[in-house]
């Protein structure tokens, strides 16, 4: 029942910035971290950044600097600021969540739809 939204995709010209975000919800009792993942076309999906609870972070190299994650978590909601924006950051944006429901103390993964990102002149 757990479900992650996401939004704040679109179209924009290099250099510019966006930002994602990202809403869990449902029977939540703990996320242990959450994060974003990106697929450009004709590659695999690889991890853009990720928080955990314990407020450590981490980023791909190619974004480090540029891209910024953070959480909210009286709204259960991660978010990545995207800065500098360049061609090669055009991909679908996943987000993605370590969550242990109410009812069920394991912690699973769950994923967005995913949010495109273009970034283009």
């Amino acid at each position: 029942q757990v479900q992650l939204v996401e939004s704040g995709g679109g179209l924009v010209q290099p250099g510019g910035s966006l930002r994602l975000s990202c809403a869990a919800s449902g029977s939540i009792s703990s996320i242990y971290a959450m994060g974003w993942y990106r697929q450009a076309p004709g590659k695999q999906r690889e991890l853009v950044a990720v928080t955990t609870n314990g407020d450590t972070t981490n980023y791909a190299d190619s974004v480090k600097g540029r891209f910024t994650i953070s959480r909210d978590n009286a709204k259960n909601t991660v978010y990545l600021q995207m800065n500098s924006l360049k061609p090669d950051d055009t991909a679908v944006y996943y987000c993605n969540g370590y969550i242990a429901r109410v009812q069920y103390g394991v912690p699973n993964y769950y994923w967005g739809q995913g949010t495109q990102v273009t970034v283009s002149s």
